[in-house]
């Protein structure tokens, strides 16, 4: 679409934006009748380690989430010469899981307890053999179950628990409200009511009673929503909030908040059964719509939901890409001390090249990313380790292939239990996130990991925000009874380019000895962990 015709639409208020909180980016999204990207608006944000706890603060989260809103509209006026005044649908969605309390006056009760904390064990353990059901340790209802085994006097006082996505809704909107894949990071589903699982509600609450608290479960919970179900409007405060100079008029429908899971299920077409999607930035997850329920629980594997409600296994690990990055600002400061100052995007590219050109098993290196510890591992904490054979040829196309599939193997040990043991069969698998920015490189490496082919499609760098501006534009086509998957393949993906690779059996064999390696190492990095963390 051309930019006059993009200026005309804008001014018409037929513009969607959707914001996502990620990791280390607040990205807001523009998109038109065609469901393309217009523009985009950034705030760069990092969590923070504090009293062993990772977090952000609630003063973060309102100053990123304006200052998207303002990088957006800035970019807006810039490229098309026009004020973003009228909206004609919105969304928010961010990482999800977590643990966000507020008492009855909206007041936090602690500290926000992310997704990346790994302190629920002994709550995640008791609540699986409680619920017949995986309860990892960074959903919601593993750090409520974990404060009050730890006696935190908060508990009592809690009156609506929440997820970042649902707690940024509230400020636009006022409801307490939630997406229900969204909400499957709180809670187990029913996919056939598309809500919380009643049964095992009733059973918490009896579990609970008795302790004296004033509230049951659904009394804290947010309402939870399918996708295309209306959500509230945005609010005069909400509008303030977004945009203070009072360009934004308030009144803009808004869709169900959603995690970043659901999300990227949309952004990749990933939501009909047989499919699924992998997206790989400073987390990386993976995502498998269902044919039937899984066999038995595995701890490794959350069961989750689609925005429309569809069962989902998920195999999470907390870091992907970090430890990656660390390594390539440690080369680009190397090369600046030889006066080479490369472009950021270059050195990724040739490093990411340079590494299929290493040894398919990487001829004796192991490495582990962990910046904390990781479930499908067993691991309580984590450190970035690097090792090696004192034999093995130290290339630097061996030294960046290991750190890719270092990324990758955590992932690959969860895969292993879905593809192996409980025989999930898969038409196709789509990437998208940091890792598919440089051309084939991720991709490449993924399908040997996984054993499957993996699909980018030209949408991939826009991840999540462009995902959930998708399913505020769905808004009006589930009002008419249009299926989100008859809608996303209808009218957005239709002609979508893209590129698909299949797994190489070199590669296959190559990662499966790397994995090997690496599995083989894993009591030293646990040891790592203790002696670097204690000290």
């Amino acid at each position: 679409m051309d930019d006059i015709r993009s200026m005309q639409w804008i001014e018409d208020g037929e513009g969607v934006v959707g914001i996502e909180f990620g990791s280390t980016r607040i990205k807001a999204v523009l998109i038109g009748p065609d469901c393309q990207c217009a523009a985009i608006g950034t705030h760069d944000w990092q969590d923070r380690l504090e009293n062993g706890v990772w977090t952000y603060s609630l003063e973060m989260v309102l100053a990123g989430l304006q200052d998207c809103y303002q990088s957006l509209k800035k970019a807006v006026q810039e490229r098309y010469g026009v004020t973003l005044r009228s909206l004609k649908a919105m969304g928010v969605s961010a990482m999800m899981h977590g643990y966000l309390p507020f008492d009855g006056a909206m007041r936090l009760l602690t500290p926000f307890r992310t997704w990346r904390n790994t302190i629920t064990g002994e709550a995640a353990e008791e609540l699986t053999a409680l619920m017949d059901f995986n309860i990892p340790q960074r959903w919601s209802i593993a750090h409520l179950e974990q404060a009050i085994l730890n006696g935190e006097p908060h508990v009592k006082d809690i009156r609506f628990l929440t997820t970042l996505a649902g707690y940024a809704h509230w400020l636009l909107t006022g409801e307490k409200v939630l997406g229900v894949g969204d909400a499957a990071g709180m809670f187990p589903i029913d996919s056939e009511r598309v809500d919380f699982d009643e049964a095992r509600v009733q059973r918490y609450d009896a579990h609970l009673a008795g302790k004296g608290f004033p509230w049951k479960l659904r009394d804290i919970l947010p309402r939870v929503l399918p996708a295309g179900a209306p959500a509230g409007c945005l609010t005069e405060a909400g509008a303030q909030l977004l945009d203070p100079a009072g360009d934004l008029k308030p009144g803009v429908p808004l869709c169900p908040p959603e995690g970043d899971a659901g999300t990227g299920m949309a952004a990749t077409n990933s939501v009909a059964e047989r499919t699924g999607n992998v997206s790989a930035g400073t987390s990386i997850f993976a995502m498998l719509v269902l044919e039937k329920p899984l066999q038995a629980v595995h701890t490794e594997v959350d069961m989750v939901t689609t925005p429309s409600g569809k069962p989902v296994a998920m195999v999470h690990c907390n870091t992907c890409t970090s430890d990656l990055n660390a390594w390539v600002g440690l080369l680009a400061d190397f090369a600046r001390g030889f006066g080479l100052d490369i472009p950021t995007g270059v050195l990724y590219t040739k490093l990411f090249e340079t590494a299929l050109t290493g040894d398919a098993d990487c001829s004796g290196l192991a490495a582990f990313n962990y910046y904390s510890g990781e479930p499908v591992t067993g691991t309580s904490a984590g450190v970035p380790l690097f090792a090696r054979r004192p034999d093995a040829p130290m290339t630097l196309a061996n030294f960046m292939r290991t750190q890719i599939n270092a990324a990758l193997a955590t992932l690959a040990i969860g895969m292993d239990i879905l593809t192996g043991a409980e025989k999930v069969a898969i038409d196709c698998m789509y990437g998208h996130g940091g890792l598919f920015k440089t051309p084939l490189v991720g991709q490449k490496l993924l399908a040997a990991a996984i054993k499957a082919p993996v699909t980018v499609m030209q949408t991939a760098g826009e991840g999540g925000a462009w995902g959930i501006a998708l399913l505020a534009a769905y808004l009006p086509a589930h009002a008419a009874g249009q299926s989100l998957e008859d809608w996303l393949s209808e009218r957005v993906f239709g002609d979508m380019p893209s590129e698909t690779v299949t797994p190489d059996e070199a590669d296959m064999a190559g990662f499966d000895v790397f994995l090997r390696r690496c599995k083989a190492c894993l009591p030293a990095e646990v040891e790592a962990a203790k002696a670097l963390l204690a000290n």
